[in-house]
């Protein structure tokens, strides 16, 4: 198989973390829901020849869960950048949403994204 490069799309991670501008919002873990898309390139027809999409959310929910930021949008660069790790990667694009953000605002939802590429 000629190497080829593949988008993998998986939207709705859910993950638990610890991350927000108000100091409440650290005592507690909150819930959050990632969104990426991976630009990869596939070597054969063999999960060894791409990057399996379990691999995929157990860093997404890592990364989510290991570290402390104020900004939503530092918060998805990390994601990001932690799935940048994988030699398999040429792009991705990480959208972190925080459904409960803005509530009292009348607002359903949150989401800071970014794109990282080689």
């Amino acid at each position: 198989m000629e190497p080829t490069s593949t988008v993998i799309s998986i939207d709705g991670i859910q993950a638990l973390g610890r991350h927000g501008a108000n100091p409440g919002e650290l005592l507690e873990p909150q819930e959050f829901v990632v969104d990426v898309e991976i630009w990869v390139e596939v070597t054969s027809d063999s999960l060894e020849g791409t990057l399996d999409y379990r691999v995929i959310v157990d860093r997404v929910r890592e990364a989510v869960s290991g570290g402390s930021f104020v900004l939503l949008e530092a918060l998805a660069e990390a994601v990001a950048s932690d799935l940048m790790d994988f030699s398999q990667v040429l792009r991705a694009v990480v959208a972190v949403h925080k459904p409960r953000a803005a509530e009292s605002l009348g607002v359903t939802d949150i989401a800071a994204e970014v794109t990282l590429e080689v």
